[in-house]
């Protein structure tokens, strides 16, 4: 399934570019570049959350074209929409997620 499905009305990259945008650390704005990305974070990948202590885990944007993770997406949409300021927030255990995450690598 594409990411696309998210929404109708925008091309998948623009999709992917809104995600991107919503998936900023929480922090002080001091922890962020210019471009509003939390310093932390390497070119390439993105903040999410994950379980019930939401633990922060740097993903590489290429997850987003796998389907197990597109899944994630639209459960976190789904579940916590994409419209807020804790970053991405991914409802699964932590241990799903490792092992979802370790077999996409």
């Amino acid at each position: 399934m594409a990411i696309k499905k998210y929404s109708n009305k925008l091309p998948q990259h623009a999709v992917l570019k809104q995600i991107l945008k919503r998936c900023s650390s929480l922090g002080k704005k001091n922890d962020y570049d210019d471009n509003e990305y939390p310093i932390d974070v390497p070119k390439g990948h993105f903040p999410v959350y994950v379980g019930e202590n939401r633990s922060r885990y740097i993903v590489p944007i290429s997850f987003l074209t796998h389907p197990e993770f597109q899944s994630l997406l639209r459960q976190a949409e789904e579940e916590f929409g994409f419209d807020h300021d804790m970053g991405l927030t991914i409802p699964c255990q932590e241990v799903v997620f490792q092992s979802l995450t370790s077999m996409i690598r």
